[in-house]
């Protein structure tokens, strides 16, 4: 049976928004009673459901919900909540719907708004706190503004127990786009992994990967590198300063910072846009520890997975009942002797096939220079098999400079110029090569296997 819901929003910047009348200057309670009414005749003519603006007084909610009931509006009233996850845009937000902040709030944020790890958690808290006063009030169902961040609101609905962390289902392996153009896109080169808003700012034009499902990946082509792809939020910022800009002396200093990453010592990397190691990355944590002790200053990678159930919480994306599959992955920075020496070992491992590359372009492949390799793929019921991420030499080339100029962008730039420190990344910068390794044997092979004894 069809069913037909027209929903009204309440808290319109135009009308009554309980915080403002009853909240600034000037507003009274005859104009808050004037803008009840006004709702009462909207429900009447056939509004099913109430839908409210931002809040953070759940009082204030509660009582309009109150006096609604009082004057016999009986429909739902849906309370809109935005978790707080970066202060700028709390303070933006707040200030274009004129929305009151109870003095706790500020007070609680002030001191770490320029900690956005810090101003996210409290985020959570405070929506978690808002969310279970309004529960507890009898009212059953929630609205929370994501903005493009979900995350936030899931750990709120984790923390009320409505969700399990265990059975939240990616439908891609990335998180898909929400350019309305880009909805059908499915298909990614891995490169980007770490940096997915960088990857959308460079082929924003982009109907689907790369204009067409398996195309030539040069064209369209990527975007030029910009400054958006190194500026950074400013709790983020501060996050990179304290973990990454320590004194560096000598190489060994440099890799021991990938070292403690691949930990989980640190929580950041000038290389990812994300937060810390991705879940699947503790099936082969150790053996990352190991080549990046050596030298090999891992950037992104995947374990090989071998028809993996789709509701895995590590690995698992698209859906219940299906399985899923990866070639082991890895890419990173290395100096050129060893670079020789890895393929000099990789000749014993023929499944492995390699890309690498220097600043100046200077590459070295034992692959086709138009193969574009498949290193992710799922099988669901019903559907055609779905590859979501590839390797390509076209687009690895693209990624290249801007995983090199990271160097001096992301992370040289954290010291003072002439800093000792800064001339050092610098130098690697200039001397080592970007390599991108696949091993083809996602059943037996051991891709680390080739970096034993070097």
């Amino acid at each position: 049976m069809l069913q037909i819901i027209i929903v009204i929003s309440v808290f319109q910047m135009s009308e009554a928004h309980p915080e403002v009348i009853l909240g600034e200057e000037g507003a009274t309670e005859e104009a808050y009673s004037k803008d009840l009414a006004y709702l009462k005749r909207k429900v009447d003519a056939g509004a099913d459901v109430i839908v409210t603006q931002l809040f953070y007084d759940t009082d204030i909610f509660l009582k309009f919900v109150n006096d609604c009931r009082q004057i016999g509006i009986t429909c739902p009233i849906v309370p809109g909540i935005m978790p707080i996850n970066n202060y700028k845009g709390f303070v933006r937000m707040t200030g274009f719907c004129k929305t009151k902040i109870p003095a706790e709030i500020t007070a609680a944020l002030d001191p770490i708004k320029d900690n956005e790890e810090a101003v996210k958690a409290y985020g959570i808290h405070l929506g978690t706190e808002m969310c279970k006063k309004i529960l507890a009030s009898g009212i059953k169902t929630l609205h929370l503004y994501t903005l493009n961040m979900e995350k936030t609101a899931l750990a709120i609905l984790m923390n009320l127990g409505l969700i399990e962390e265990s059975k939240l289902s990616r439908t891609l392996p990335w998180r898909p786009p929400t350019n309305v153009f880009r909805v059908k896109e499915d298909v990614r080169p891995i490169f980007w992994a770490n940096r997915p808003k960088s990857y959308i700012s460079r082929t924003t034009g982009w109907d689907q990967y790369p204009h067409g499902r398996w195309g030539d990946s040069r064209n369209p082509s990527y975007g030029a590198l910009n400054d958006h792809q190194f500026t950074r939020p400013r709790g983020r910022g501060k996050k990179l300063q304290e973990e990454w800009a320590v004194p560096l002396k000598s190489v060994q200093d440099i890799n021991e910072r990938f070292v403690n990453f691949c930990e989980g010592k640190l929580k950041s990397s000038p290389w990812s846009e994300l937060d810390g190691l991705q879940p699947e990355t503790t099936i082969i944590d150790d053996q990352l520890v190991k080549i990046n002790s050596k030298g090999f200053l891992t950037i992104n990678s995947q374990p090989a997975v071998n028809a993996e159930k789709s509701e895995s919480p590590s690995v698992g994306w698209g859906g219940p009942g299906g399985y899923v599959y990866q070639k082991a992955y890895v890419e990173f920075f290395c100096a050129k002797e060893k670079l020789g020496q890895l393929i000099e070992k990789s000749k014993a491992f023929p499944s492995l096939t390699y890309i690498a590359v220097n600043k100046e372009g200077e590459s070295i492949s034992n692959i086709p220079a138009n193969a574009v390799n498949a290193v992710t793929w799922g099988v669901f019921p019903g559907k055609e098999i779905i590859q979501p991420t590839v390797v390509d030499s076209a687009s690895f080339m693209v990624w290249k400079d801007e995983a090199f100029e990271i160097w001096s962008r992301g992370w040289a730039c954290l010291f003072p110029e002439g800093d000792s420190s800064r001339e050092l990344l610098e130098q690697i910068q200039k001397s080592y090569y970007l390599v991108s390794l696949v091993d083809n044997d996602y059943i037996s092979g051991d891709l680390f296997a080739a970096f034993k004894e070097i």
